[in-house]
């Protein structure tokens, strides 16, 4: 699990290959898919002896890499390749933002994948990458994870058009996997933004206003991931409205894509109206500290205001005047003692009256 915010790492030149994630603990393990309309071959344990034997380049072939520590492994698939260090060095180097990277013949995707975390509020990042060529998909994990599983069933038992598709359509379904995991994190976010209002009306505690601003910092992370995606996806939408085709998106895949454009707008909305909700908790907290402030001010002010003329009697008696009759009388501390406690009693009937308590 990793805290949610784009680390500062070391800088790295731009060709730099060094791996600068967290999960280093990973061993790197690549799994290889042949494919078309016909037939499905899947090798679980692919090597990089097998890229010339393995690969059929008259049907599709998705090479999915889980764990990025082995440097020569993905040097030795970008020389198969014949990608450019620019590109390997940007799938090893987590700290970049999301992108989108259109050469001639190779279309870089570059994106980050979020979940929540279980045990805490902070949300657990992942950066995933694809390489897509004409008749080839490669996808970078940091780690094994199960967010193609389903994909990968319905590639085995042909569920679906992804086998009667190019490897363009494989990608669309990779990037709504990725894009479900922002479902499932916003609404996390939610109902725990949910509780945090309601908890705030109940009480007002310094504690509610912390875990307020580390939802808005959750929030705030969730847009920044989001919207470089939304500005990829909307280049690729900008070439189907012009029309262009470059060979590795086909022109009836390009609708699927302008599906994923639409969910990023959906998105950033409920975003917005989430960071409202949190906006709206917040000034709640802080008058709810201010009335309460309030009405402790009250409180003591109303105190004060019996006690100033209690004061001011105590204070006439206590000067040690020589002529003062009501010293010589028998019963002069008692009759002061009754004047004291009739105008405290008149007070709070004065005040209750005016409805100042």
């Amino acid at each position: 699990m990793r805290k949610i915010k784009y680390k500062k790492g070391r800088k790295l030149q731009h060709i730099t290959l060094e791996y600068t994630g967290t999960h280093k603990d990973h061993e790197t393990e690549m799994q290889l898919f042949v494919y078309n309309d016909a037939d499905v071959v899947e090798y679980d344990k692919f090597t990089v002896l097998a890229l010339n034997s393995c690969f059929d380049y008259t049907k599709n072939n998705w090479l999915n890499i889980h764990g990025l520590n082995d440097i020569d492994l993905i040097k030795t698939i970008g020389a198969h390749f014949k990608l450019d260090d620019f590109l390997l060095a940007d799938i090893l180097n987590t700290t970049k933002r999301t992108k989108l990277e259109d050469q001639q013949d190779t279309l870089f995707f570059n994106i980050k994948s979020l979940l929540p975390s279980e045990y805490s509020d902070n949300i657990s990042v992942e950066q995933l990458s694809f390489i897509l060529k004409d008749g080839i998909l490669i996808s970078f994990q940091e780690k094994r994870s199960d967010f193609f599983t389903h994909i990968r069933e319905r590639l085995r038992t042909h569920a679906g058009i992804v086998r009667t598709k190019k490897v363009d359509y494989l990608l669309y379904l990779l990037l709504d996997a990725v894009m479900e995991n922002f479902y499932i994190t916003l609404e996390d976010e939610e109902d725990k933004i949910e509780e945090l209002i309601n908890l705030t009306k109940k009480e007002a505690k310094p504690i509610i206003l912390e875990k307020i601003e580390n939802h808005r910092d959750n929030l705030n992370f969730l847009k920044r991931s989001i919207v470089p995606l939304r500005d990829s996806l909307y280049y690729l939408k900008t070439k189907k409205d012009d029309d262009e085709d470059n060979g590795l998106i086909q022109k009836d895949t390009f609708n699927f894509f302008i599906r994923l454009h639409q969910k990023s707008l959906e998105l950033l909305d409920q975003i917005e109206s989430d960071m409202s909700a949190l906006e709206s908790a917040s000034n709640f907290y802080f008058s709810e500290q201010s009335r309460k402030m309030n009405e402790i001010m009250k409180t003591l002010t109303i105190i004060s205001a019996i006690f100033i003329p209690l004061t001011f009697i105590v204070g006439v008696y206590g000067m040690n005047f020589e002529n003062m009759p009501e010293l010589k009388m028998q019963n002069g501390y008692f009759v002061v003692m009754g004047v004291m406690f009739l105008l405290v009693i008149a007070l709070i009937i004065y005040f209750k009256k005016r409805r100042w308590f």
